[in-house]
């Protein structure tokens, strides 16, 4: 972009041009944080495990795509399953027993547009068991314990199986959200609200899909409020500098402390969105900054925040709103 100084980073691979009454509209090219071309394409799923469900059956899961309206999980080149944005894990069923599969993760945006694929995963589904009709004893000593405001982890002591057990499947409330392998014991659940109670359980599977009973429930809360304060930027500063004649606004920020990098944020100028900005290649984890031009005239104030996509796909909250006012510069 014409006027831009230099000191933008160089990894930040989006133009900003003023329109109208100080709107600004993003155009990007291959970080995909424009709008100009019809609308930015979805992220690719990060994040993405498969696991074995039975001898029939493998689990796929990723994390939430930036701007995804829904996900398409394939198997190969085949497209096998696709689920609403706001799921973000499937079952890909009738599968053959001993068999290794790779699979891959397309989010769809709004406009039908397909982002990159995820990196591929792989599973090898355990061989068939016949005539296999026990289930396996149901997971007992269930613990958790929350992980900041938006995670839990999760143990259990596990099953017994006379064939084995392949998996085990964590549900929350009624609804399996969740799946490890059989020989895991522990892990984390994401995407949770602050201030809010949870309930898991925990069931184990056999290779012929057989069920165990529910393990005791694990009752937690999730700290703070979901108020967006826990989910809101930090140490946000707003600076303004003089360049070639024109105005620029100068911010910094601390991402949000959430499981999982940032990439994307919203800037609001004067009480309006102004634009969506990507960071390409490596998202900063200590301190963003991004700069941009607001005009040619001295004297004018700007109201400015700032607010992240988080990445469970949802807008966490807004930073402080600080206030700039431009002026002569050397």
């Amino acid at each position: 972009m014409r006027g831009v100084p230099l000191s933008v980073p160089a990894r930040l691979l989006c133009r900003v041009a003023l329109c109208g009454a100080l709107a600004l509209v993003a155009s990007c090219g291959a970080a995909g944080s424009g709008e100009g071309d019809g609308g930015a394409l979805p992220g690719a799923p990060t994040g993405v495990t498969a696991a074995a469900g039975s001898a029939t059956s493998v689990h796929v899961m990723w994390t939430a795509a930036a701007r995804a309206e829904a996900y398409e999980v394939y198997r190969g080149t085949r497209k096998v399953k696709e689920v609403p944005g706001s799921e973000h894990m499937v079952d890909v069923t009738r599968l053959r027993s001993a068999t290794v599969y790779v699979f891959t993760v397309r989010a769809r945006g709004a406009d039908g547009r397909l982002g990159p694929p995820s990196r591929e995963v792989r599973a090898r589904t355990p061989a068939a068991t016949p005539d296999d009709q026990r289930a396996p004893t149901r997971p007992s000593a269930p613990r958790g314990r929350t992980a900041g405001s938006r995670a839990a982890q999760l143990s259990w002591s596990a099953s017994t199986d006379d064939r084995g057990v392949v998996s085990y499947d964590v549900h929350q409330g009624g609804t399996k959200i969740h799946s490890v392998g059989g020989g895991q014991t522990a892990t984390v659940v994401t995407g949770l609200r602050p201030g809010t109670a949870y309930s898991f359980t925990v069931r184990a599977r056999d290779a012929a899909g057989n069920v165990s009973p529910a393990s005791p429930a694990v009752r937690l809360t999730t700290p703070g409020t979901d108020d967006g304060r826990a989910t809101a930027p930090t140490a946000f500063r707003a600076t303004g500098h003089r360049a070639h004649g024109a105005y620029y606004v100068d911010l910094s920020w601390v991402p949000p402390r959430v499981d999982g990098a940032i990439a994307e944020y919203e800037i609001h100028l004067d009480g309006r969105r102004a634009t969506s900005l990507v960071f390409g290649g490596s998202a900063p984890r200590d301190r963003a900054t991004y700069s941009f031009y607001v005009g040619r005239d001295a004297g004018v104030s700007h109201r400015v925040r700032v607010r992240a996509m988080l990445p469970d796909g949802t807008w966490g909250g807004f930073s402080v709103e600080r206030t700039v006012t431009t002026g002569p510069g050397r």
